[in-house]
């Protein structure tokens, strides 16, 4: 239906791709891939006919119709939701169309009441389901799709990728997301070094693929370099030679008529960074004590009790609405509690990662200035250095903030983060605009990093690679998994990956137990007790519950220990800084009683300090240890 021959195209004096050719048959689901950069939103774009190419042509069947999705904003007229999804048509095809709009609008997420809103006072986001809505309503013959799932929610992803399986017309798809790639493609298109690939299947069958011709180039390479070292090395050494001249003639011609296997190309450029590993936190990382949120009139947490340790990796999964950014807000202190406390440990220094990139970044602000406006007042050189490593090179770190992409935006808020390093990093939805290179760096990034994490997302190969626990959220109920997140699909006997990160569990058969003080080191489930004893007596398990009783005392009293100590370090910190502070100020000296008095209180403080320093280091190691040797009774 459609035919790319031999293009080539060329931007800013930059070789994009060159003599590429590749078809889309009716019926194809296709995913482009590639590097930032390569070429993927240009070749859209020679496809929908908006530039040309320099060389070659693009071919097509005659009454083609397309649908292309862009990947940031689309325009909208002032029209409902409802007249935008049946694309402004007119009184009698409107009527044919709209049950057909009204239940692709519902599987988007859109209500009832929506439907007779005005398009223009819709978010960004909305807008472009709404888009996306007119799109599946048309069926267009080709669907392309520049990161469809970037603005669903997880529920409506799902549903998209259920409703794109059975879609009539071929597609062809920009995306980063490699489930959403791996459940619809039967084809990948990856263009890099100015190429384009087909390879068959979905993008893990690409994977192996890809690795495997790479084995075989490589394989092929060194064997004919091999080949042509001996022939070169025979013709050098006899050239001179005159009974063997015409015969190193022949050996040198045998090299040249050679026809060349092309050396394995080298991976893309990828984004390459890691975390400057920051200052030790305390055991006691963060604590929610007697938490109530909720808006307006409806509730969220009620009673809520709940802690995060010192090196925890955990992922919020549950469904939507349950109250997981909600959560990771209040942890954050975005959001702040109608009753009870948040209480930051010792020494901990948080970051917040916000789904909406706008939260964290000023839309006023230069990148450059973006990435130097931070506590820590990082020079120029360094802001520059890593916006180049994250892809703003030359006049790119002038560019407002405002006009930055979604993907442009990510990158400058992890360049935030790097250049002013938290210990506690809360994280959501961190992959979405990112490209799977970038991805990929971010992963090897983090798995380096020794602060404490706490994130969403629905990229599955995300969570997977970061998850060492996970703790479901619904009706305000937290249930928490000690293990990966492949211990939690197994324990929940999940029918997908991706769907057990909205799946409605059942309810615990103790909620408030849930909902309290759950330390993710120790059991991953509620305790309901054991109604099989296994014959014990009343002895035995009266013994047992006092050992239990006393290895819980003994942790409790260790953990207060910890929490007194960090509360003493906390006021002697705050003192000296104090003191450091009155005896900078000018009119200190004027009075040498009092300037003698406060210096030598400065010097009384440090010893203490240290010395609550040490109790410290050795007390959290204590609990340490105590916490494994319970957690390995319990596992045992």
């Amino acid at each position: 239906m459609l035919s790319v021959n031999q293009v080539s195209k060329t931007y800013a004096g930059r070789t994009l791709f060159s003599a590429v050719s590749f078809h889309i048959n009716r019926g194809e689901k296709i995913g482009l891939i590639g590097p930032n950069g390569a070429g993927k939103s240009t070749l859209f774009s020679l496809l929908l006919r908006e530039t040309t190419p320099d060389d070659g042509q693009v071919t097509m069947e005659k009454g083609l119709n397309f649908g292309f999705l862009p990947q940031e904003s689309a325009p909208v007229d002032d029209v409902t939701v409802l007249e935008l999804a049946t694309g402004h048509a007119d009184e009698h095809s409107r009527w044919e169309l709209e049950p057909k709009a009204k239940r692709i609008l519902k599987g988007l997420a859109f209500r009832e009441s929506d439907f007779e809103r005005n398009a223009r006072t819709l978010s960004g986001g909305w807008v472009m389901r709404a888009h996306l809505a007119r799109l599946l309503v048309q069926e267009p013959d080709l669907l392309l799709l520049d990161e469809p799932t970037n603005h669903l929610d997880l529920e409506s992803l799902l549903w998209f990728q259920e409703y794109l399986k059975t879609y009539p017309g071929a597609i062809l798809m920009i995306s980063h997301d490699r489930e959403f790639l791996n459940a619809l493609c039967d084809t990948i298109l990856e263009i890099a070094h100015g190429r384009v690939l087909r390879y068959r299947g979905n993008y893990d069958d690409y994977l192996r693929e890809k690795a495997a011709r790479e084995e075989q180039m490589q394989s092929a390479f060194e064997n004919q370099q091999r080949e042509i070292a001996k022939l070169q090395q025979w013709a050098d050494r006899f050239k001179a030679k005159a009974n063997f001249a015409s015969r190193a003639q022949d050996k040198l011609k045998m090299i040249d008529r050679i026809e060349r296997v092309d050396a394995p190309l080298q991976a893309a450029k990828q984004v390459k960074f890691r975390f400057p590993q920051p200052p030790r936190s305390g055991q006691r990382v963060m604590t929610l004590k007697d938490l109530a949120f909720g808006y307006g009139q409806t509730p969220v947490y009620h009673a809520l009790d709940f802690e995060i340790e010192r090196g925890q990796r955990l992922v919020l999964v549950g469904p939507n609405g349950a109250g997981k950014s909600t959560l990771l807000k209040l942890l954050a202190g975005a959001l702040t509690p109608q009753s009870g406390k948040r209480d930051l440990g010792h020494n901990v220094k948080l970051g917040y990662f916000a789904q909406y990139r706008g939260d964290v970044l000023n839309m006023k602000h230069s990148v450059l200035q973006s990435a130097m406006d931070l506590p820590s007042r990082p020079g120029e050189q360094l802001a520059r250095t890593l916006l180049g490593s994250f892809l703003f090179h030359g006049d790119d770190v002038f560019k407002p903030v405002g006009v930055l992409s979604g993907g442009e935006k990510s990158r400058l808020a992890l360049v935030r983060l790097l250049l002013d390093p938290p210990n506690l990093l809360l994280m959501d939805e961190p992959t979405t605009h990112l490209d799977m290179g970038s991805i990929d760096a971010l992963i090897q990034a983090l798995e380096d990093y020794e602060g404490t994490l706490v994130f969403i997302s629905h990229d599955v190969h995300f969570i997977r690679a970061m998850a060492r626990s996970v703790l479901h959220i619904a009706a305000g109920v937290l249930t928490p998994y000690a293990g990966d997140y492949q211990y939690y699909l197994d324990k929940t006997k999940a029918s997908s990956a991706r769907e057990a990160l909205t799946a409605r569990l059942n309810p615990p058969a103790n909620p408030n137990a849930l909902s309290n003080h759950q330390p993710m080191g120790g059991s991953s489930e509620p305790n309901r007790g054991n109604s099989n004893a296994g014959g014990k007596t009343k002895e035995q398990k009266r013994a047992e519950a006092e050992a239990r009783n006393a290895r819980s005392k003994a942790r409790k009293d260790l953990e207060q220990k910890v929490s007194t100590i960090e509360q003493n370090l906390a006021t002697l910190e705050q003192r000296k800084l104090e003191l450091v502070n009155l005896l900078q100020d000018g009119a200190t000296y004027a009075d040498a009683v009092k300037f003698r008095a406060l210096s030598e209180e400065l010097e009384q403080i440090e010893p203490k300090i240290t010395k609550e320093t040490s109790a410290w280091e050795q007390a959290t190691a204590t609990l340490e240890e105590k916490l494994t040797e319970l957690s390995t009774e319990k596992n045992g």
